[in-house]
C-alpha cells in the first residue's frame, strides 16, 4: 500500500509540474500588459493546479495578480512606472473571453456620455451572463444580468441614453443635460436611432421624442 501511495503522489506531483513548466512557458512568450484568466489555460491541468501555478508565478513576479482571479504581464513605463489596465479594459477583457454581451448601465453610462464628470466607484454592465463582481482597488465592475431586449439596443449613443436615463430618469434634468442629449442623438446612425426607440420605455421614449422634435 505504501509503494502504491508513494507513487500516486509522484504522478500527481509530476502532472502539476507540468502544468507549472506549460503554463509559464506560455506566460513568458506574451507581452507586456496582456491580461490573463485561469479559464485561459483549461487543458493545461485541473482547476486547483492552473490556479495554484497562477498564485506561485505571481510570486514570483512573472505576472501580477490586479483583483480576484485576474493577472496580467508586467508592464512599465519609462516615465510612469507600472502601467495597469483600466476597470473597463478589464470588463472588455473577461467579456470576450466567456463569450459575454456587456453594455455599461446606470452612472457607468453617464460617464461614458460626458453627462456627469464624476467617475463612478462602481461600474455597472448589463450581461447575458451571471451576475458578479470584481474587487479591482477601490474600484468594482459588476455584471448585472439583464433582458435580450436591453442588450439589442444598437446605437453607439442612443443605446448609452436610454440606459442613463432609467438611471436619471426624464424628469427635471436640467437644460445642460438636455442640450447634450440632443446633440448626442443628432450624431447617431438614424436607422440604430429608430430601432432603439422602439425599444425604450414609454416615459423615455416620449422625451426622447419631445427633445428631437425641439
Amino acid at each position: 500500500m505504501q509503494i502504491a501511495f508513494v507513487t500516486f503522489a509522484s504522478i500527481k506531483s509530476n502532472k502539476m509540474a507540468t502544468t507549472h513548466s506549460d503554463i509559464e512557458s506560455n506566460i513568458r512568450k506574451l507581452p507586456g500588459g496582456e491580461l490573463l484568466f485561469p479559464t485561459d489555460f483549461r487543458g493545461k491541468g485541473t482547476e486547483a493546479a492552473i490556479k495554484m501555478t497562477l498564485s506561485r508565478l505571481n510570486k514570483e513576479g512573472i505576472i501580477n495578480r490586479i483583483g480576484h482571479g485576474i493577472y496580467m504581464i508586467p508592464k512599465n513605463d519609462p516615465l510612469f512606472g507600472k502601467v495597469l489596465p483600466s476597470p473597463e479594459e478589464i470588463a472588455m477583457s473577461l467579456a470576450e473571453r466567456e463569450h459575454l454581451r456587456i453594455k455599461p448601465a446606470g452612472a457607468n453610462a453617464l460617464h461614458k456620455l460626458g453627462l456627469t464628470t464624476q467617475v463612478p466607484m462602481k461600474l455597472v454592465y448589463l450581461t447575458d451572463g451571471t451576475a458578479r463582481e470584481i474587487k479591482l482597488g477601490k474600484t468594482t465592475v459588476k455584471f448585472k444580468p439583464t433582458t435580450p431586449k436591453k442588450l439589442s439596443l444598437k446605437g453607439q449613443f442612443s443605446s448609452l441614453i436610454i440606459q442613463a436615463l432609467e438611471e436619471l430618469g426624464t424628469k427635471d434634468l436640467g437644460e445642460d443635460i438636455e442640450k447634450k442629449i440632443k446633440a448626442l442623438l443628432q450624431k447617431e446612425n438614424p436607422d440604430d436611432l429608430q430601432h432603439d426607440l422602439k425599444l425604450a420605455t414609454a416615459p423615455i421614449y416620449d422625451y426622447l421624442l419631445k427633445i428631437a422634435d425641439e
